[in-house]
């Protein structure tokens, strides 16, 4: 039976002593207490059984005071380590000479005007060849963001150098305004 049902029943049902009637709050506040154990009961058959829910993680720490001086040398050593292993990330000249080689010696023809193009399979060919700094920009999301309206299904070589070019400034402002301005970097570690 379903408890919407039990508690329109209960709630119908008149009183069995005419001495005692029930005035309007005391039917709410029974409604109510019946409302809350049905409920729990209700709720209470999907109870989570995973632990790490029950609690919520931390995810701001504030900023460490002046006199604090042992927690100012962590931030600061784990801002430039932070910092460090992104900047490691950034593709070099060289490896950014050697994207574009890839990117052009892969081609798919036809080309529209002068605009040489790439389908997905030579794509992932590049992205194999190019290395593992690179692989994070070869993936079906990006090329599929750089999909327009090309009826051999490619994307523009020129549109994914730009793209990779834009991720890797993007990131390079990002790192100098870090390194600039402590305030901002404390929002990130």
């Amino acid at each position: 039976m379903d408890w919407k049902e039990i508690l329109r029943r209960r709630l119908a049902t008149p009183s069995t002593s005419p001495h005692k009637k029930k005035s309007e709050q005391e039917l709410k506040d029974e409604e109510m207490d019946l409302f809350t154990k049905y409920y729990s009961e209700w709720k209470g058959g999907r109870k989570n059984t995973n632990e790490f829910y029950k609690t919520i993680p931390r995810f701001y720490y504030r900023l460490p005071a002046e006199d604090e001086v042992l927690l100012q040398k962590l931030r600061e050593e784990s801002r430039a380590v932070f910092l460090q292993r992104k900047s490691r990330e950034l593709l070099d000249n060289e490896e950014l000479q050697n994207l574009w080689f890839l990117l052009d010696k892969h081609q798919t023809p036809p080309m529209i005007g002068e605009e040489a193009m790439i389908n997905y399979e030579n794509f992932l060919k590049v992205g194999e060849k190019a290395g593992p700094k690179c692989k994070q920009f070869f993936t079906a999301k990006v090329f599929a963001k750089l999909l327009h309206t090309d009826s051999y299904g490619r994307i523009s070589i020129m549109q994914f150098f730009n793209y990779v070019m834009r991720k890797g400034d993007s990131f390079s402002f990002c790192f100098n305004s870090l390194s600039e301005n402590k305030e901002f970097g404390s929002l990130l570690l």
